[in-house]
């Protein structure tokens, strides 16, 4: 919806903006409806599957099959704050989510506990309170995108002109980028995987390592979203000249702040893994951790960054691409190539596939956004 709705404005064609963002909206209500009813059916082979004891299944269930309910709710207004975002506004998205969260919160102990006279419902009321909240920003969202911002209207619901076209422009995009995100936490599986027949404080190591990393690149991750509406917009409107300093100063930010992370995880990882263990043999696997792998912070960074450019351009298969080659074609190699030295080898691993793969992707990358001018 970002990209699309991105381009679509820097052609001035609002009118297909309008059609898009309303049947976008009422496509992804279905889609995601449809994936939740089919889980709501495996809902306790499921969970077996995932190791649940058969004492909890009934706790799991009194709370997934409100959750799953909630969910349509909350991916709907994720996808129209999308297209906010596209045209330049992230303020009412993110005024949006903050109520959001602040009435989840408020909710829960009174549903949980049975507060104010309401019913105790335990770990079913919070998914309650979850399934209320996003009822709130589905229709907060639908009415400020058809009141305030004009982009969502009936006559396109009726209409039978156009689904195709909606249909194309956002699957062609979604799917290859769902695939893509597959990818990352299949192959951190494979690492786990890896570590566990070498060490289990090494499976700890990475997962400490891998919650310091969210919250230490969160302002990267911004500037992600941020590129989608500038650089859509700008190649819509063929302002090829802003496309290439926005992505100039993308980059050069990106290598700065993920040089700057590597050094600050480098000095303090040893007091860092102090704040998430005791144990001495886990602290010094995390240490290891942040003296291999941040070295390569830089370069995978662009890597992220050049997938989020194809993905506002409208081109995901070559983000696709670049996934598939690093993830399936060199990472597992690499990875049982480097089990043979120990932990060491699979953090080196690690290491050298961002390094390589972030070096000729940024090539790759530029290459390719200049044959498309």
């Amino acid at each position: 919806m970002a990209s699309n709705v991105a381009r679509l404005v820097g052609e001035k064609d609002i009118e297909q903006v309008r059609r898009l963002t309303t049947q976008g909206l009422v496509l992804s209500f279905v889609s995601i409806s449809a994936v939740c009813f089919a889980m709501m059916l495996w809902l306790r082979p499921l969970f077996t599957t995932l190791g649940a004891d058969p004492v909890h299944i009934p706790l799991i269930l009194s709370y997934m099959s409100v959750w799953l309910i909630s969910v349509p709710f909350i991916t709907t207004p994720m996808v129209g704050n999308s297209s906010m975002r596209a045209e330049g506004d992230a303020i009412t998205p993110a005024i949006i989510m903050t109520i959001v969260a602040v009435t989840n919160l408020i909710l829960d102990p009174i549903l949980i506990f049975g507060l104010l006279g309401a019913p105790a419902l335990g770990i079913a009321g919070a998914a309650w309170a979850t399934l209320i909240a996003n009822i709130t920003e589905m229709v907060a969202g639908i009415l400020i995108l058809g009141v305030k911002k004009k982009r969502f209207h009936i006559k396109f619901l009726m209409q039978r002109s156009g689904w195709t076209d909606s249909m194309k422009r956002i699957y062609l995009i979604a799917l290859p980028i769902g695939i893509t995100s597959l990818i990352l936490p299949a192959s951190n599986a494979v690492v786990v995987a890896i570590l566990s027949k070498i060490s289990i404080d090494a499976v700890t190591a990475f997962g400490i390592a891998g919650r310091v990393e969210a919250v230490a690149f969160i302002l990267l991750m911004a500037l992600s979203t941020a590129m989608t509406p500038l650089i859509g917009q700008n190649w819509g409107a063929k302002n090829l000249g802003r496309v290439y300093e926005t992505l100039q100063k993308s980059i050069r930010f990106s290598v700065i702040f993920s040089l700057s992370i590597a050094i600050i995880l480098g000095l303090t990882g040893q007091i860092i893994a102090g704040f998430f263990s005791t144990d001495p043999a886990v602290i010094k696997m995390t240490q290891l951790f942040f003296w291999v792998v941040p070295i390569s912070y830089a370069l995978n960074n662009l890597t992220n960054g050049w997938m989020s450019t194809f993905n506002a351009l409208g081109k995901p298969k070559y983000s696709l691409a670049m996934m598939v080659i690093k993830y399936v074609l060199v990472l597992i190699p690499a990875l049982w190539i480097g089990q043979n030295y120990g932990v060491i080898g699979v953090f080196i691993a690690l290491s050298a596939v961002n390094i390589v793969t972030g070096a000729v992707f940024h090539i790759m990358g530029w290459r390719a956004i200049k044959g498309y001018a």
